[in-house]
């Protein structure tokens, strides 16, 4: 009953307006008092802060502004003009460079939503122009974010590391194979797609082909450089995020100073691009520590209550292996995704759910990439996907429609996801080999 009441609530106050950080902490507040609980309300700001108190957080907001400020200063251009180069000859060229620019960017932004934004308003008018469908466009660049979080350095992944407690480096390493994999499922719809509705091949490139590759070697060098210093032990995510800050604003300074020519206009151009970008960081890192404020209520509830040990005594009675488990777990959490925000979502069911899953033998970093996947996947799907509705204001396209049209991609990416949870090798393989999991 007391569920129910705190369902009711939430539903009420989430249609009615109302930020779901605020929803999230008011209905765990309301718990407390439904469940006798009350007393402990005393020692809440001690808990809140205790939890959130983790020295791999301060990652987030780092990479949050390195990922800004790379947009804002022209290197999707780039990456859009290397991807152009590699595979956009192709027929269905425009289909393989909006994958292939999501790669490239995933290992800058780690945001799905941020790369939304950036490939939109370059990606889907030139594909109209070139005779694709617009929510088939739409949709494919809706799609192809979704790795943005998966390929390292991942905003989720560092959240999961935190909360559970895992090797964000081992994290990092097993995200890098479902990432491409997932370009490689999408690759093989749009080649199926380009020659059943006759999708035209990208122009040749125009001769500076060295010049595109030797633009572009500096933004796909910081990706490699941080991933592989986190992997490695040479630093730890958060100065790694430090370092990627650092070097992305020399590197707006040097893609100023070659397109503008003066040493002063590029400075200019770079504090002006900076300080956006930190003006923007400090927002998006406001919002998101409210969200963990409101969850680390619940999650204290959760502990309070002993459910997720509940939970693992609930699997072990029904006899469930760590596999079906798993599977179940997935579709809570998928169905949960479709609905929240992902931050939410993950600080609110992970610390629930995977427990038991682990308890039952399942690799805690094979849970850990499968779990942000999944949550990430809530950001393509109906009716609420944070990523459907930034492609749809950028590109004009009806939501409806833009939802229907995602729909095929999106039985493409659950099917990748189904693949991942019964094979945690594909996973698990690279850590291994980098000794970062037994």
């Amino acid at each position: 009953m007391v569920w129910i009441i705190l369902l009711a609530f939430s539903l009420a106050a989430i249609l009615s307006g109302v930020a779901i950080s605020y929803v999230a902490g008011a209905a765990a507040v309301i718990a407390f008092a439904l469940t006798d609980h009350i007393a402990y309300l005393g020692i809440l700001p001690q808990r809140i802060f205790s939890q959130i108190d983790v020295f791999t957080f301060l990652a987030m907001p780092l990479f949050i502004l390195a990922g800004d400020a790379m947009t804002r200063g022209g290197v999707t251009g780039v990456l859009i003009r290397l991807a152009m180069l590699i595979v956009g000859r192709f027929k269905g060229g425009l289909g393989y460079v909006n994958v292939a620019s999501s790669v490239f960017l995933a290992g800058i932004s780690g945001s799905a939503v941020a790369d939304a934004a950036a490939t939109t308003n370059t990606l889907v008018p030139a594909m109209k122009q070139e005779g694709y469908r617009a929510d088939f466009a739409a949709a494919l660049t809706a799609a192809s974010c979704v790795i943005g979080p998966i390929i390292p350095p991942s905003i989720v992944m560092i959240f999961y590391g935190a909360l559970m407690n895992v090797s964000v480096a081992a994290l990092f390493a097993g995200g890098i194979v479902p990432g491409l994999l997932m370009a490689a499922f999408l690759f093989a719809y749009n080649f199926w797609i380009a020659r059943r509705e006759g999708h035209p091949g990208g122009q040749p490139h125009d001769g500076r082909a060295l010049a595109t590759i030797l633009r572009a070697l500096p933004a796909l060098a910081i990706p490699v450089t941080i991933v592989a210093g986190i992997v490695f032990g040479v630093v730890t995510p958060t100065e790694a995020a430090g370092i990627a800050v650092a070097i992305t604003i020399l590197l707006i300074f040097v893609y100023a100073l070659l397109e503008k020519g003066g040493v002063g206009t590029a400075l200019r151009t770079t504090v002006s691009l900076t300080s956006g970008s930190v003006e923007r960081t400090v927002m998006l890192t406001g919002s998101i520590f409210m969200i963990l404020f409101a969850a680390a209520v619940f999650g204290y509830l959760m502990g309070i209550l002993q459910v997720p040990e509940q939970i693992a005594a609930m699997v072990q009675s029904i006899g469930l292996s760590s596999t079906s488990y798993l599977l179940l777990a997935s579709a809570i959490m998928f169905m949960a995704g479709m609905v929240m925000d992902v931050t939410m979502a993950l600080v609110l069911l992970v610390p629930v759910l995977v427990p038991a899953a682990i308890a039952g033998g399942a690799d805690p970093v094979h849970v850990g990439v499968v779990s942000c996947l999944n949550l990430t996947l809530g950001l393509i799907s109906p009716p609420f996907g944070g990523c459907l509705m930034v492609v749809s204001a950028a590109s004009g396209v009806n939501y409806l429609r833009l939802s229907l049209a995602i729909l095929p991609f999106l039985g493409v990416q659950i099917a990748l996801l189904i693949l991942l949870l019964l094979v945690p090798e594909l996973t698990l393989a690279l850590p291994r080999a980098l000794g970062l999991v037994q």
